[in-house]
């Protein structure tokens, strides 16, 4: 058995691949198992042929077996009560939860266990547990499969939470997840399983958490945001980039642990800043963010920090209002040049 400490280091130097971000973190999961035997999964249909709803899964029963990818009842409390035991117990488990809005029914196992036992045992007892998880709008899956989520679990202390918008991000970020002793949430917005390509290392290649990463350098204003709202950040400030207003994205990929200090010297170079988000704006994780900055840098600030997200509404089925729900470019530019 290989433990993290004892991990081979990152193939820095090996030739990367082109993968699209289902087959990163189908390699991540490959890589894990490989290196340590107490790395499982656990989830619903995950087992081959299929290899899983979105078949990140695909081959790994097949090479692994049954014992260490373990198809379960549709059941997401019995999935996460599984999970957190194996945790506590000594295993790494990643529990698939299909999408996001099923979290809700394994809140208690979730919130009140996982997020709380190292706490409550002084430090004593570790939950090396990964959530993976699947959400998004803009696929016409109604209302009760579409919520961004994570806002209440940042707001659970003792959980971690990720979301990638690359796939060498989405490989990398799982890798160093399922690495670590606390409870992690790992969001993946399906709009990018298979939109999103590029290289990525091949081996045990980690990305830290807590580290931000500049999608695009600017010195005017600085778009924040994560997961797929990052590409439409991009595409804005490039946009803008054609009237003078040169525009930084920073994708924050870890929203906890949250590069504080990395996210405070954005804002402090370029003096305005614009936060961008799926899920509902109201009460949503830019307020957060938004509080922080304001807080910390508020003499230094050009302007009020300005928040885009999802409108206050269930996500709506019909594909107009659903795309009309989305933080769309044209919202997002409106309140860039509302800085200036």
């Amino acid at each position: 058995m290989t433990t993290q400490a004892q991990a081979a280091p990152a193939a820095q130097d090996s030739p990367e691949r082109v993968l699209g971000m289902v087959q990163a973190i189908n390699d991540a999961l490959d890589v894990a198992m490989s290196m340590d035997d107490t790395v499982f999964e656990l989830g619903e249909d995950i087992q081959d042929p299929a290899g899983g709803g979105f078949k990140v899964h695909k081959g790994l029963s097949t090479k692994f077996g049954l014992d260490r990818v373990r198809p379960t009842p549709i059941s997401e409390q019995a999935i996460m009560g599984a999970a957190v035991g194996a945790a506590i117990a000594g295993m790494r488990p990643v529990a698939e939860i299909m999408l996001m809005n099923f979290i809700s029914v394994a809140a208690d196992q979730l919130i009140n266990h996982a997020a709380k036992i190292r706490y409550m045992s002084g430090g004593q007892t570790k939950v090396p547990l990964v959530v993976r998880t699947t959400t998004g709008a803009g696929g016409g899956f109604g209302a009760q499969h579409s919520d961004m989520l994570e806002a209440p679990l940042t707001h659970t202390a003792g959980l971690k939470v990720v979301v990638p918008s690359t796939a060498a991000d989405a490989k990398g970020l799982l890798l160093s997840s399922i690495f670590d002793d606390d409870p992690v949430v790992f969001v993946e917005m399906f709009m990018l399983y298979y939109s999103q390509k590029g290289h990525v290392p091949p081996g045990d290649y980690r990305v830290p958490l807590g580290k931000l990463r500049t999608a695009r350098e600017g010195s005017d204003v600085s778009l924040i945001s994560w997961g797929r709202q990052v590409h439409e950040c991009v595409a804005v400030a490039d946009k803008l980039s054609a009237d003078g207003i040169d525009a930084e994205v920073i994708d924050l990929r870890s929203l906890v642990p949250l590069d504080r200090e990395g996210l405070l010297n954005a804002v402090g170079r370029t003096k305005r800043a614009v936060v961008v988000h799926e899920a509902v704006r109201r009460s949503g994780y830019g307020a957060e963010l938004a509080a922080t900055i304001h807080e910390e840098l508020f003499g230094e600030l050009a302007g009020p920090v300005r928040r885009v997200g999802g409108a206050d509404t269930p996500v709506p089925y019909a594909r107009n209002l659903e795309a009309e729900f989305l933080p769309h470019a044209g919202r997002i530019e409106q309140a860039v040049r509302s800085l200036f």
